[in-house]
């Protein structure tokens, strides 16, 4: 495999998570945590796996990721999404003193990066997170918007 060396490179791997989370039934959200162009840590949801409503794909790639540095400050780490972070893991991002937040698609009913508020640049907090969105939009939105309707056309199926 050829290693990831940009945004997009790094957000296919961000929507490979994805993919594992929706074939486990889970909200297909994946993230990967990089440190000087090398992928640390890989993460997907896991809420329903875990009954663990804290399990999203960023708080379980930030976890890993602080084992591989051996540090709970991520300082020169970027962590890819392919949706906006919500704003439990923006606020665990901020903690974590991640460097960088590049995101797919955009949360509007609970995005913690500029759709409803914005934690990871807010004044008076200790750190801010620099933000890039839209990387691979259509693709990060797609996999999200698939996996509803599935969710809907089978409860749709039970019900009728």
């Amino acid at each position: 495999m050829i290693e990831p060396v940009n945004d997009e490179d790094f957000m296919r791997e961000a929507l490979r998570q994805a993919q594992k989370a929706y074939t486990a039934g889970e909200v297909p959200v994946g993230a990967v945590v990089v440190r000087e162009g090398k992928i640390i840590a890989r993460a997907h949801n896991q809420v329903e796996l875990l009954k663990d409503a804290t399990a999203h794909a960023e708080m379980l790639a930030l976890t890993a990721a602080e084992g591989a540095v051996g540090d709970w400050r991520l300082i020169d780490c970027d962590l890819y999404v392919t949706k906006e972070p919500c704003p439990m893991c923006a606020g665990a991002l901020v903690h974590t003193r991640i460097r960088r937040v590049i995101f797919g698609c955009t949360d509007p009913s609970a995005g913690a990066a500029g759709s409803i508020m914005n934690l990871l640049q807010m004044p008076g907090l200790n750190h801010r997170c620099e933000i890039t969105s839209g990387i691979l939009q259509d693709e990060c939105a797609a996999i999200l918007q698939n996996f509803f309707r599935q969710r809907r056309n089978e409860l749709e199926a039970k019900t009728s």
